[in-house]
């Protein structure tokens, strides 16, 4: 059953077209990843904060690329990296024009 992975942590820049330039090689790699679907990158300049909503084709998966993602994290010198796992509800998903498509996600419902 498809996973959503959301990441986040402090991080105090660059931001926009700046860290899209620094990170484009990563962002790249990343569709390598096993089991990986999507990434959506998020930034909060206000916030101090960088992360991620991932799309993953299972939970194995996404609790590998967590592990892997908060070591490189923690290499890069992030002190404390934020990493939830969750089910997808594709019912109320659909409804709410969410970036799943209905043919890659196991039916069974989902709480």
């Amino acid at each position: 059953m498809n996973t959503l992975l959301q990441v986040d942590f402090d991080y105090t820049g660059p931001f926009g077209e700046e860290m899209a330039g620094m990170l484009t090689n990563l962002a790249e790699s990343i569709n390598n990843e096993p089991g990986i679907i999507w990434k959506i990158w998020t930034e909060s300049e206000q916030d101090k904060l960088g992360g991620g909503i991932y799309l993953f084709e299972d939970k194995s998966a996404a609790s590998a690329y967590l592990a892997m993602h908060t070591a490189r994290l923690k290499e890069m010198g992030v002190q404390k990296v934020r990493g939830k796992i969750f089910d997808i509800n594709v019912s109320l998903s659909s409804i709410n024009k969410g970036p799943i498509n209905k043919s890659l996600i196991n039916k069974d419902p989902v709480t």
